[in-house]
Formats: structure tokens, C-alpha cells, sequence
């Protein structure tokens, strides 16, 4: 068997654009993968912007306290001079003296300032910790939030293209009894008109599916053409909480924001005490030295000098208000935030409680009813003991029905969510 050279040249360019189109190919397996939620954490928190600028402003405040640190807040002086004094000496001209002088000098604070600002300092540091905390919180709430709604919509989305499914088989079953003089047009009519209601709703369901996925990937950071898909499940029964109330509202009295407020205040605290040191003037103490006269009679000179300026009229009343401003506010806010905080953890625990009654209400009593209903409708339909109007009403009230649980299921889920960051309760899954 002879090959035509041409004939092999053009199967073999076949066959390189085949594989370079298959380079540029994405992986398929790694698209379609399922994202968990303990993955979505991790990604969030290493790439959420709200916690990198929170994380990043760490760095000022531990630049201040190691200021405060410092052993004495001011520097020191160090002056020097340098003369050169021209003396007029009958007979002989004028003569050169050269002389020098320095000086070395320091401020002293007094009435415990020191101490005051080290205390400020350390505590700031102290309260955007717990803000860094507190953000990194709210950033899994927000990573878990998007990831229930995108849970629920996969799964709103699985249970219409089932309905759809459901809805083709009645349809096909319509149309051949329609077709043997057992249903009338009417009836025919009805269940394609019911079908294209089903498609309608799942395109829609997909559609908000996908943006839930975009914006779970917009909070995750993800590249703007990677749409997440989520594994996991939208657990019903609450009895099973690792918590209680009374636990909740214990942990709730030191979460991290809270606890910032606390640092805050203590830090206002420290300013004001601050501030009302600062009435008392620091104390410059120097030490200086110098040569002075003339060569014959050159003198040396070492001294102490001290330095107070005397607070008469300047009593530093400003700074004083300010800081005493900023302690009220906080201890304001504190007070605000405990109370709020308490009376949201009861509120949620209770939405809670009322939801979950819902759920095992319509899940335990009127859904299996329904779904009883519809599979005797359908086994009745097709031995045309019932209208096709009876069974697409027993299939539009298990539909409806299904997806009043599975709203209550998210609802149940978001609220946990929400509970859970109002009472400061982290939990690792």
C-alpha cells in the first residue's frame, strides 16, 4: 500500500491542530470540582480585602508601642558652638581667640506620663487585635452566608429539573391518551402549558444560581471567570447544636468586638489620665562644657543646667476635653454594644426555634401526605380513574410544598449563621 505524501502532510496538520486546541483546553475535572466550606474559609482568609486591611494597620500601632517603649519619649539634645572672637591688643594688632561649647540635654517627663502612654499604646494594640478577629469573623459569616445560597439554589435548581422530568412523563402520558380520544384538548393543553411553567422556573432558578456563584466568588477573590460550585448540606434538625442560650449569651459578653470596645475604653482612659499629667511641665536637664579667655588664660567650664517651664497661663484644658470626650464615647458604645448584642442573640434564638418548628411541621406532616397524594394521583391518572387536572394539582402542591421546605431549611441555615457571629461562637465546621 503506497500513501500519498500530501494526503499524510494534511492528516498530520490535522492532527497538531487537534492537540494544540486540546493545550489550550481548561481542566475539566478541576472547573467542576465541589467547593466546601471549610475550603471557602481558608480562600477567604487568605485573600478577603476586608481582613488584609485589617491585618495590614497592625503594623502603625506596634510602630507606636515600641515608641512607648522606648526609655525616655523625648530625645535627647546635643548643641554645640563654635567662636572665634577677635581681641584688639594695643601695639600688636588684634588677636584670635577661639573658643567651643556643647551641651547635652534632656527632657524628663514627670507625673507618670510615661506610664500613661505605654498603657494607651498597649492597649490599642490590644483592640485592633480583637478587631482583626472580629473581621475575620464576619468574613466566614459572609463566606458562609453566600455558601448556603448557593447550596440551596443547587439544590432548588436539582429539584425543578426533577419536577421538569416529572412533569415530561405526564405530558408524554397526555399526549398519547389525547391522542386515543381518552383526554380531551383541554386537558392536553393544560399539561403542556404546565411544562412550559416548570422550564420557565428552572431557567430562572439557574439564573439566580448563577449569580450566587458569582457572588460567592467575588467574597472568595476567585478570577472573574471562575464560578464556584458547593458541596455540603442544609441540616434541618436543630436539636443537635453544640450550645445553648445561656452559653450564647456568656459568649457573647466576650466576643471579639466587645472586647476591642473594653481595650478602647481602657485606652481612653489612659489618654485622659495623659492628657492631665501633661499639665506638669517636663524637666530639661543638660550638661555642658566648654573652653573660654584668652590662650594665656584659657578656662574650662563644665555645668548642670535645669529647665521648667512654668504652666500659668497654657493648662492644657483642650487636650484634656478631648480625651475626656473620647472616654465618654467609648464607654457609650461599650454600653451600647453589650446590650444590643444580648437582646440580637435572644431575638435569633428564637427565630431559630420558631423556623426549625416550621420545618419538621411541613416536613413530618404535610409533605409526606403530599407525596403520598401524588404517587396515588399518578398511578390513578394512568388508570384514568382521575382527571389530568386532579394529578397536575396534587404535583403542584408537592412542588410548592418542596420548595417551602427547602426555603425554610435556608432560612433555618441563614439564621444560624447570623446567631452564631452575634454571639461571637466560632466553630470549626
Amino acid at each position: 500500500m503506497v500513501l500519498n505524501p500530501r494526503w499524510l502532510c494534511a492528516r498530520l496538520g490535522r492532527l497538531a491542530g487537534v492537540l494544540t486546541l486540546l493545550a489550550f483546553v481548561p481542566d475539566l475535572s478541576a472547573a467542576e470540582s465541589f467547593l466546601t466550606l471549610e475550603r471557602a474559609w481558608q480562600i477567604a482568609e487568605q485573600a478577603n480585602p476586608a481582613l488584609n486591611a485589617a491585618q495590614a494597620s497592625l503594623g502603625a500601632v506596634e510602630g507606636q508601642l515600641t515608641d512607648a517603649r522606648s526609655p525616655l519619649w523625648n530625645n535627647p539634645h546635643l548643641n554645640a558652638e563654635g567662636l572665634r572672637r577677635t581681641v584688639p591688643q594695643p601695639g600688636a594688632g588684634d588677636g584670635i581667640q577661639r573658643e567651643w561649647r556643647a551641651q547635652f540635654s534632656q527632657a524628663l517627663e514627670i507625673a507618670g506620663q510615661q506610664g500613661y502612654r505605654r498603657t494607651a499604646a498597649e492597649q490599642d494594640l490590644a483592640a485592633l487585635q480583637e478587631v482583626v478577629e472580629e473581621t475575620r469573623r464576619q468574613v466566614r459569616a459572609e463566606v458562609e452566608r453566600g455558601f448556603v445560597r448557593v447550596l440551596s439554589l443547587q439544590a432548588r435548581a436539582a429539584m425543578e429539573a426533577e419536577v421538569v422530568a416529572l412533569i415530561r412523563d405526564n405530558v408524554s402520558v397526555a399526549r398519547k391518551r389525547f391522542e386515543a380520544g381518552e383526554d380531551t384538548k383541554l386537558d392536553h393543553n393544560l399539561a403542556e402549558v404546565e411544562l412550559g411553567r416548570a422550564d420557565n422556573q428552572l431557567e430562572a432558578v439557574r439564573e439566580q444560581l448563577l449569580r450566587a456563584r458569582a457572588d460567592l466568588a467575588a467574597t472568595l477573590q476567585l478570577p472573574a471567570d471562575t464560578l464556584p460550585q458547593v458541596q455540603g448540606d442544609l441540616v434541618s434538625d436543630a436539636a443537635d447544636l453544640p450550645y445553648s442560650l445561656e452559653q450564647l449569651l456568656s459568649t457573647a459578653s466576650t466576643r471579639p468586638r466587645l472586647r476591642a470596645l473594653d481595650h478602647r475604653e481602657q485606652a481612653a482612659r489612659s489618654r485622659l489620665g495623659l492628657e492631665r499629667a501633661a499639665v506638669f511641665p517636663d524637666v530639661t536637664v543638660g550638661l555642658f562644657a566648654g573652653r573660654e579667655g584668652p590662650v594665656q588664660g584659657r578656662e574650662r567650664i563644665v555645668g548642670l543646667s535645669v529647665s521648667l517651664p512654668l504652666p500659668l497661663f497654657r493648662r492644657n484644658a483642650a487636650g484634656i476635653g478631648r480625651a475626656g470626650t473620647e472616654l465618654t464615647q467609648a464607654q457609650l458604645e461599650r454600653q451600647a454594644a453589650i446590650r444590643d448584642t444580648s437582646a440580637s442573640v435572644i431575638v435569633l434564638w428564637q427565630n431559630l426555634a420558631n423556623v426549625r418548628q416550621r420545618v419538621t411541621k411541613v416536613e413530618q406532616f404535610v409533605l409526606r401526605r403530599l407525596r403520598e397524594n401524588q404517587r396515588l394521583s399518578a398511578t390513578a391518572y394512568r388508570a384514568g380513574e382521575i382527571s389530568l387536572t386532579q394529578l397536575l394539582l396534587a404535583t403542584r402542591q408537592v412542588l410548592d410544598t418542596r420548595r417551602e421546605v427547602l426555603d425554610a431549611l435556608t432560612e433555618l441555615a441563614l439564621t444560624r449563621v447570623e446567631l452564631e457571629q452575634a454571639a461571637g461562637w466560632l466553630r470549626s465546621k
